[in-house]
């Protein structure tokens, strides 16, 4: 893309109807002529101060690449957002100068049209600005700040003072692909609306039935809608998303996803109690090793499970697995009346752990992509209903969907699989879950599956800044403000319940004054016939048992029953002969309490002799000078004194009229390995099978899938990454919405068949799609000749060894650019 020719096509359609509407040919401006007139002034303003910092950025982003084939990171992102908003305004520019002279021309719609875009662009300028202070100290690859404190804490200060609506409102996912735009301000539409009603319903129902009438002025005002939105996402608890992302459980919404689905012929929710069972060792299978239940916070509790299959295969209509099977209140989903064919065992089978930021979300919500998996692949699949933050936090979920695992090793022949090719896959929070889990199957010595499959994972939960995570001032659905309390529910950071609200009505109100009376007045002659008993009740001893200390009240972010070292489980010894042929009762570690950790006596084996803070996941290499110069060319250093401006002066982005309740809540626990495997230190990392990552090029998370890949490229372990251009994170519960999520599910399919055909490579895309680079701008010409091929998907394949696969991109609305 030429960067010239993109702002030259920028000033002339600027400069062109800045003179229209100043007078010439319309005579004295109006109003909104004069805020049109305003508008394309500013937005030029802005432009001339962009095009040496984007050009700039275009010269070095290439230095934090996987490699030459992925040219994939969060700089090169930011760059590709500002780009597409520039030419959404050269496209509403030329529509403006077609249609000024036709009588149906509305001039204050479209001064608000503009007005949108340009906040945005000052907006993005502030974000370049702050990956330009990123670059000073991220330099030689690394993606992101070592720390939580300084410009990590800027970046969190930053954004919870700028406006954010502009994003939400007119502009909402204007960066991503045309045809999911339409869903996404549906989602934004029932987000404002079901967040006004929130809290005046008990139900679930009334909620959603107060929100579809109140839904209709949220989408005929963006202005609104903007504004709400992000009065929602900067204020609301982390319960309010739970509820939000947990209406697709609703019984009418996950019914018409089951009709519109595939029809699978096994679909079985289970509930597995928890019983302790043995497991053989890799090194040695005369030995076993006791895999105990989850345990950490909620106590022993049934691990919940769904099988799906497409087909019913041998074993999974057995009596030992129906007396495992739940009810969910629906029709029974095993097709045994019409004496359905048995197939035998698949050899293999796809263990599924779900997403929904660790806070939400259940199998039930993904069943709609599972189930096409289930058919595409041939395979039943296993997927893992993990108890959720923050009534269980960190290491529940991962506790149990380690127990599910090797459950379901143990009991192959229940689930329809032989036993032989097993792979991992989950998206978002289950990929994190994905590769934590066979970090401790190989703490534990047991077989780990035969490879991963994680879309776009979450592999670092600490507040670190990194480029890509700046896109979450503008993702609609990964705010940083959503983003950081569902990462501090796992972490144990914020309270499991939730303040009960009642329904809001004068007679509740009148029961509410009256019983809080009644209870102070109670309250009040209890205390009064107490103290008369007991003089010194109101005074006891400092060192009595029954004084509270001031964070009493705060609840620990780990259960008693936590971590013994830094990297928690038991590890098995190498030497298989010092395994007697007895069975061996390894107790679970993952949950020790960490404030014990400086106390307590060192266990007999350690997983590695690195702790937390000494494991340094930063990419180490010989410095090159002109790489160095060119990124310092670029860089911005800190502010001169601690009131230093992060921006240039003469500079100010557009504050909120709110602030953003947020809190740099740092917790140790996001700092272990098995919550955070990016911090994994290379011994760990080397025990994982093949890796393959999906990544998004908009996501906020794509820099950890980047970094992830180049530690696991580091130790000369095999990993694949692949990154999709113009969707947004979450995309595999889109799938059914377009084309372009079906396409990028699919990809997600040959990944996972990759790893049960034991392919070394990556497969290639189909032959429908047309395969050629898009991303060398002075091949590219015109810029963008014509309007993208509707459905075609912008893919970039590679195995870290060199093969690559590009598809047409569908960029955003198409605008030809002649330099």
């Amino acid at each position: 893309m030429d960067t010239k020719a993109v702002f030259a096509a920028l000033y002339g359609v600027c400069e062109e109807n800045a003179a229209f509407f100043s007078g010439g040919s319309k005579g004295s401006p109006g109003d909104a002529a004069q805020r049109l007139v305003d508008t394309m002034v500013l937005i030029q303003g802005h432009a001339h101060n962009l095009e040496p910092v984007v050009s700039g950025f275009a010269a070095v982003y290439h230095h934090f690449d996987f490699d030459p084939h992925i040219p994939a990171n969060g700089y090169r992102s930011l760059v590709k957002v500002v780009r597409c908003c520039l030419l959404h305004i050269i496209q509403k520019g030329r529509y403006i100068t077609a249609n000024r002279r036709s009588i149906f021309f509305r001039v204050a719609h479209n001064a608000k049209e503009m007005e949108a875009y340009c906040s945005a662009l000052c907006q993005l300028r502030a974000l370049l600005y702050l990956a330009q202070r990123m670059l000073h100290d991220n330099s030689h690859g690394n993606l992101f700040f070592h720390d939580e404190s300084g410009l990590s804490e800027s970046f969190v200060r930053e954004y919870s003072s700028m406006h954010k609506g502009c994003f939400y409102g007119r502009c909402l996912g204007f960066q991503f692909s045309p045809a999911i735009r339409p869903c996404l301000q549906t989602l934004a539409i029932g987000l404002v609306a079901f967040g006004e009603n929130y809290k005046r319903h008990q139900s679930g129902i009334g909620v959603a039935a107060s929100s579809i009438f109140t839904s209709g002025k949220y989408a005929i005002d963006p202005e609104l809608r903007g504004a709400e939105f992000e009065r929602i996402t900067q204020n609301l608890d982390v319960h309010f998303w739970k509820s939000f992302w947990n209406i697709t459980e609703t019984e009418v919404l996950s019914g018409l996803a089951s009709m519109t689905s595939t029809q699978v012929k096994v679909n079985r929710a289970l509930s597995v109690p928890p019983l302790s069972f043995d497991l053989p060792l890799l090194a040695d299978h005369t030995a076993s090793v006791t895999i105990a239940p989850p345990s950490a916070h909620i106590g022993p509790a049934p691990v919940q499970m769904r099988l799906i299959s497409y087909d019913l295969r041998e074993g999974q209509d057995s009596e030992a697995l129906l007396s495992l099977a739940r009810s969910e209140g629906g029709a029974i989903s095993l097709s045994l009346g019409l004496k359905t064919k048995r197939l035998p065992s698949s050899p293999c089978l796809l263990v599924h752990f779900h997403g929904g930021g660790f806070v939400a979300q259940t199998s039930k919500s993904h069943e709609p992509y599972l189930k096409s998996w289930s058919q595409d692949l041939g395979v039943p699949i296993l997927s893992v209903d993990y108890s959720l933050a923050p009534e269980a936090p960190f290491p529940r979920a991962l506790e149990e969907c380690f127990y599910a695992y090797c459950w379901a090793l143990r009991n192959h022949h229940l689930l329809g699989w032989t036993g032989e090719r097993l792979c991992l896959a989950g998206d978002s929070a289950g990929g994190n879950l994905c590769l934590t889990t066979t970090m401790r199957a190989a703490a534990f010595g047991v077989r780990v599956p035969d490879g991963i499959v994680a879309v776009y994972p979450a592999t670092l939960l600490t507040a670190y800044a990194s480029p890509s995570r700046l896109l979450t001032l503008m993702d609609p659905l990964l705010p940083l403000s959503v983003l950081s309390r569902c990462l501090g529910a796992y972490a144990g950071n914020e309270p499991q319940a939730e303040a009960q609200v009642e329904k809001a009505s004068a007679l509740s109100l009148v029961r509410r004054d009256t019983a809080v009376l009644l209870r102070d007045m109670r309250q009040g002659a209890s205390n009064w016939i107490r103290s008369l008993l007991d003089s010194n009740a109101a005074t006891p001893p400092p060192g009595e048992a029954g004084e509270k200390p001031p964070g009493a009240t705060v609840r620990k972010s780990i259960s008693e029953a936590c971590f013994s070292s830094p990297h928690a489980d038991p590890p098995v010894p190498s030497d298989a002969s010092e395994f007697p042929s007895r069975k061996l009762s390894l107790r679970s570690q993952t949950c020790q309490d960490l404030g014990s950790n400086n106390h307590s006596t060192p266990r007999r084996a350690q997983l590695s002799e690195h702790a937390p803070e000494d494991v340094n996941f930063f990419l180490c290499k010989e410095a090159d000078s002109s790489m160095s110069r060119d990124l310092f060319s670029v860089a911005i250093p800190p502010p001169a004194g601690p009131e230093g401006s992060e921006f240039p002066l003469g500079f100010e982005p557009l504050r909120s009229e709110q602030l953003s309740e947020m809190t740099m809540q740092s917790s140790p626990v996001v700092k272990d390995p098995f919550c955070s495997p990016l911090l994994a230190p290379d011994s760990m990392l080397k025990g994982l099978p093949p890796v393959h990552l999906v990544a998004c090029a908009l996501d906020p998370m794509l820099d950890d899938s980047v970094m992830f890949a180049k530690r696991l490229r580091s130790v000369d372990q095999p990993v694949t990454l692949c990154v999709v251009d113009d969707l947004p994170h979450g995309f595999l519960s889109l799938s059914q919405v377009c084309r372009e999520t079906k396409e990028a599910a699919d990809i997600c399919v040959e990944r996972i068949r990759a790893v049960f055909t034991q392919e070394d490579t990556p497969p290639e895309p189909r032959k429908h799609r047309k395969l050629e680079r898009t991303d060398r701008g002075a091949s590219a010409s015109p810029l963008l000749a014509g309007p993208a091929e509707e459905g075609k998907l912008a893919v970039r394949n590679s195995d870290g060894g060199g093969a690559t696969a590009w598809a047409t991109a569908n960029n955003s609305d198409a605008v030809v650019v002649v330099p």
